[in-house]
């Protein structure tokens, strides 16, 4: 309960544009994949159109999300089986995706990039190169990790054959990501669930049968190789146009169009001091995080604050099944279960 904020809570007392800096401290480690969950809920709600350029820019940031959350994972998951070195290497490549995320938002961690509508603002000219010298490089650097890792005999015997987990426990306890994929259930929201154009991408979900911790770090190396091949994909392939929704009622106008237009100041003013309204209704958006299904559950009661924002969070799904991995097992053990279900606390306290 350390990290308890009463975030649900305090969604009811801003306007929906004010939510998002909230969404970032859910899953500290994957914030653009919270704004991105609640964007999508509050669009849904106003029916609005997102930009073809928008929704790349958002697969982008989201994969690289993805890959800086299982590099944290991969460093502190070695790290607490005694495997010192991966941390120091992981944390290297990882430096580098926040230095991304702080050239194109201005924050390193708590970016609150997304917007209800788009985008904040139009990526810095040499943005897309920075990823492309970031991906070119990672699948050599996953090459390390497994070095080190994969044939070490104790990693592997302190991996193996424990914390297992069937398919069915798995669903009955409503895990999700990569334990659920682990325990051999081909689930993954990104292809069976599309949202943001994630359908005009084409890559694997990587599965196992084995249920076991080792199961489980196969699943997300596998992931992380993935997840490059999707940033290139978009690298390759980003549309031009704007990045955000012709909504001037919802979505901010360009400054200068702020600092030279009456409509646009007025449209601005507004925004900013009184919220846009959302229609009344109710939806559930779900999105594939690094730790599985990330749902916002928004209810409007028509004014601009919400009346309900509720977070389905993976690790407070995922953490049930610490019971069931662990029954039988050695203390020692437990160590490595847990860090094999990769949970922040954050999402569980919110």
């Amino acid at each position: 309960g350390y990290l308890h904020t009463g975030i649900e809570k305090t969604c009811e007392a801003k306007f929906w544009q004010q939510v998002v800096p909230l969404t970032d401290r859910i899953d500290y480690l994957c914030p653009m994949t919270n704004n991105l969950a609640y964007c999508l809920a509050g669009e849904k709600l106003l029916q609005l159109e997102i930009p073809e350029r928008a929704q790349w820019m958002r697969v982008l940031l989201n994969e690289l999300t993805r890959l800086n959350s299982h590099l944290v994972w991969l460093g502190t998951h070695a790290m607490d089986i005694g495997a010192l070195t991966v941390f120091l290497y992981t944390f290297r490549e990882r430096e580098e995706i926040l230095r991304i995320f702080e050239h194109v938002s201005g924050q390193r961690m708590m970016t609150s990039y997304f917007r209800i509508g788009g985008l904040a603002l139009d990526p810095p000219l040499d943005f897309f190169d920075s990823v492309q010298s970031l991906i070119k490089i990672l699948p050599e650097k996953i090459d390390e990790y497994e070095n080190l890792l994969t044939g070490n005999p104790i990693f592997i015997n302190r991996l193996k054959n424990v914390g297992f987990l069937s398919a069915e426990e798995a669903i009955a306890l409503g895990v999700t990501g990569p334990p659920l994929r682990a325990s051999g259930v081909d689930w993954d929201l990104r292809r069976d669930m599309p949202y943001s154009s994630y359908e005009k991408f084409r890559f694997d979900v990587p599965i196992s049968q084995d249920g076991d911790v080792w199961a489980r770090y196969i699943v997300r190396l596998k992931e992380m190789r993935e997840s490059v091949k999707i940033c290139q994909q978009a690298l390759d392939g980003m549309p031009e146009g704007p990045i955000k929704a012709d909504a001037p009622h919802v979505v901010l106008p360009d400054r200068e169009k702020m600092k030279t237009q009456m409509e646009a100041l007025i449209y601005h003013f507004k925004i900013v001091t009184e919220g846009f309204q959302v229609p009344a209704g109710e939806v559930y958006q779900a999105v594939e995080s690094p730790r599985g299904e990330m749902g916002y559950y928004a209810v409007s009661d028509g004014t601009a604050k919400p009346w309900r924002v509720h977070m389905r969070n993976p690790s407070f799904a995922t953490l049930q099944a610490l019971q069931t991995m662990c029954a039988g097992r050695l203390i020692a053990d437990v160590v490595a279960v847990i860090g094999s279900i990769d949970i922040v606390l954050g999402e569980i306290d919110r």
